[in-house]
């Protein structure tokens, strides 16, 4: 039966791998090495424990400096060349951070409060949403909620700029309440969903209304120093534009009624307008309903798309009496969930139902945890900043794409279709094209990626990755080379006819044990690598592309 009791065991080598190949965008064989000596307490407190580590802000190729200040100047690249630097940018982060689980939560909010990159007027804005993201990924959802009304990216990209007194745009209330926090409930009538009504959407509009962007980015939240949108006033400083009547909310609110606290000349002040907002989202969040949608959220996107009603009563609820008794609080319920005999299939003998290999890796997912396995270099800004936004360019984001991950512009204002569309969910990840480039991906990793001047972007070294021997205990040894690759590398154990196809077949390719350790010997030797690396490099292709690899 699906439980949060928790597991307290040594984690051992295929668990630990398990939990970080969740929690984290991957991690090396050393890592996976020494989380198996901890417990799952020590390991989740571990990688919940915020590594405080501040990257450098992007730098524009056209100055070679952070462009950041708060804003950019005419001596810059353009918008468009630069909100590319910023994706660069956080994916660096993502390959190249402290083993932590503050990258994959910062993807995870930017997956639950989507916003498409091309809606945005100003890069800017994407800057502070990916620092917004990141400050408050290990932090208080409750919080972030009220931040995300605030933040650039989200007022241009639910039309929050258009949304004035007498003028009223539904976007961002219609999509904060479905998406962002209490989630839709079953249609019970033409325009109510049981958890809000249409008359609630129109009420939390005039909530949301008389916003602006501040074109210079200047003014900066109190708690975070990140910039955020302003309220537009009139001659006399109150806010001109926004709705300040009472809001009235329906019976799924308790009919509760919210106002501005302080009217002057039939205008609210300013301070009035962001305590209706923050009563607002402190309504929204009493509900029990917020509560469980969120953990739905997060376990979808970390445990499996499948909520069966087992797992609703005896994993969801309670992991949503836990955020809300924390005030949303999200390590309490992060620690719960990572913890539990469920996360790790433990609470039942059915192999049914393990959720152990049971995730389609998104491209960033596969991409990110094979960099980070085999400690792949990339360019540096500090170093070639131009060869720095070519690799990442041409490297990262063009293959995610081909994947059909398009970073930062998904098809929809819901996000990925991964994280949301049901039935399929992850399954989105994998159509014939998708599939073919993911084949393609182990390829391009081997042989190198190089740019138009032939100048190599990055590529696997397999024979110097297993030549050492901190990676590879005994290199000769092809019967423990090869079960150290297909341990760390696959989720779950294989058959034993599944590894004898990988060693005899792909590595030694179907000649002796004495015959892989005589090449070898010869390589180290001669320093002549070639015999050796052509079934290396098969091997790690064939790894790669195996059906066991796509899963996480």
């Amino acid at each position: 039966m699906a439980s949060l009791i928790s597991y307290q065991d040594i984690l051992g080598r295929k668990k630990a791998a398990h939990l970080l190949r969740r929690m984290t965008f991957g991690a090396t064989k050393q890592e996976v090495d020494a989380f198996a000596q901890y417990t799952p307490q020590q390991a989740v407190a571990k990688l919940l424990k915020d590594p405080n580590l501040e990257f450098p802000p992007p730098k524009d190729t056209a100055t070679g400096q952070n462009w950041v200040n708060p804003a950019p100047s005419d001596a810059n690249s353009g918008n468009e060349t630069l909100m590319h630097q910023v994706k660069c940018w956080w994916l660096d982060q993502m390959l190249n951070a402290p083993l932590s689980a503050k990258e994959k939560m910062s993807f995870f909010m930017h997956t639950h409060f989507t916003t498409i990159e091309s809606r945005m007027k100003y890069a800017p804005a994407l800057y502070y949403q990916v620092k917004l993201f990141s400050y408050y990924a290990l932090g208080n959802f409750k919080t972030i909620a009220k931040k995300i009304c605030l933040d650039h990216a989200m007022l241009r990209h639910l039309d929050g700029n258009l949304n004035e007194v007498g003028k009223p745009n539904e976007n961002f209330a219609r999509e904060f309440l479905e998406l962002y926090s209490i989630g839709k409930g079953d249609q019970i009538g033409p325009t109510d969903y049981t958890n809000y009504t249409e008359d609630d959407i129109i009420a939390a509009s005039k909530i949301f209304s008389g916003y602006k962007e501040d074109k210079d980015f200047s003014s900066l939240d109190i708690e975070t120093g990140l910039a955020q949108v302003i309220i537009q006033t009139n001659d006399e400083g109150l806010a001109g534009r926004h709705d300040a009547s009472v809001k009235q909310f329906s019976h799924a609110f308790d009919n509760q009624q919210i106002a501005p606290a302080e009217l002057m000349n039939g205008k609210a002040t300013l301070e009035a307008v962001l305590d209706e907002l923050d009563q607002f989202v402190e309504m929204i969040f009493e509900k029990e309903a917020t509560a469980l949608h969120i953990c739905r959220k997060l376990y979808r996107f970390f445990m499996y798309y499948d909520i069966t009603d087992e797992v609703e009563q005896n994993v969801i609820k309670p992991l949503a009496v836990e955020l809300k008794a924390s005030n949303y609080e999200l390590i309490p319920v992060l620690t719960s969930l990572f913890t539990s005999q469920h996360f790790y299939d433990l609470d039942n003998q059915a192999k049914e139902d393990n959720n152990t290999g049971g995730i389609i890796k998104s491209p960033l997912d596969l991409m990110a945890g094979t960099f980070r396995f085999f400690k792949i270099d990339m360019p540096s800004q500090n170093t070639d900043l131009s060869l720095f936004y070519e690799t990442y360019d041409k490297g990262i984001l063009k293959i995610l794409n081909d994947q059909g991950l398009d970073f930062y512009e998904p098809y929809e204002v819901a996000g990925y279709a991964a994280y949301h569309q049901a039935p399929a969910y992850h399954r989105n990840w994998i159509s014939t094209n998708y599939l073919a480039r993911r084949y393609e991906f182990s390829r391009l990793l081997i042989e190198g990626i190089k740019n138009e001047d032939e100048q190599l972007l990055y590529k696997l070294d397999i024979v110097a990755y297993i030549d050492d021997t901190s990676n590879i205990t005994d290199p000769t040894n092809p019967e423990l080379l090869v079960r150290e690759l297909v341990d760390y590398l696959l989720p779950e154990e294989i058959t034993e006819e599944r590894f004898q196809y990988f060693r005899k077949t792909i590595l030694l390719d179907d000649l002796s044990d004495i015959n892989w350790r005589k090449e070898w010997e010869k390589y180290k030797s001669s320093g002549d690598d070639s015999a050796v690396k052509i079934q290396l490099e098969s091997l790690i292709h064939t790894i790669i592309q195996s059906p066991e690899y796509q899963l996480s």
